[in-house]
């Protein structure tokens, strides 16, 4: 089955395609020859993925899908969650959201947080919306260079690694990874 990904986020590109493999045929926006930064105006992660969903399936009439992701903190009263890519400003720069994480946690002693993520499927003009939930824990500052996004900040339950410090292969085979697709709920 081919499905275009209503994405231009490289990153977000390759973990999909790790994590279903050759079960599917994964089209990226450029491949599809689109050109287009899909805005995420809305409120909340269900209507943001179901926007990018929306756009690519008019403009193109073939399957497809997109997601939306936010890390959403206890301390912080779910924030950033929706506005994760820009937690720090419209200049959407990892380094800058992870340092306001940071500076809003100083002294936080509940580090809980999980990375909720609302993906938008259409197939044959039908929407379907899925959610996931992967449980973790704050740290007080970056480790790893690897992944992107909170990464660098973010332990997964059942990991003593972060994110970041973790191979695609092992981010993707992990516990947390495992418990994520088994936690799916179809709204």
């Amino acid at each position: 089955m081919k499905l275009v990904f209503a994405t231009n986020n490289e990153n977000k590109i390759k973990e999909i395609r790790s994590v279903l493999g050759d079960s599917f045929s994964i089209i990226t926006l450029q491949e599809a020859g689109i050109d287009i930064d899909i805005p995420e105006p809305h409120d909340t992660l269900e209507e943001n993925a179901r926007e990018k969903s929306t756009v690519i399936f008019n403009m193109t009439g073939k399957d497809c899908f997109s997601e939306d992701t936010g890390l959403e903190i206890d301390a912080l009263d779910g924030a950033p969650g929706v506005l994760s890519a820009r937690y720090a400003g419209e200049q959407k720069l990892s380094e800058d959201n992870i340092a306001k994480v940071l500076k809003e946690m100083k002294g936080q002693e509940n580090r809980k947080a999980h990375f909720r993520t609302v993906i938008s499927l259409i197939l044959g003009g039908q929407e379907f919306q899925f959610t996931g939930v992967c449980p973790g824990t704050i740290l007080t500052e970056t480790r790893g260079g690897k992944g992107f996004g909170y990464d660098p900040i973010f332990v997964p339950d059942g990991s003593d690694l972060t994110f970041a410090e973790m191979d695609m292969a092992g981010k993707i085979s992990s516990v947390t990874v495992q418990k994520l697709f088994s936690n799916w709920s179809l709204s």
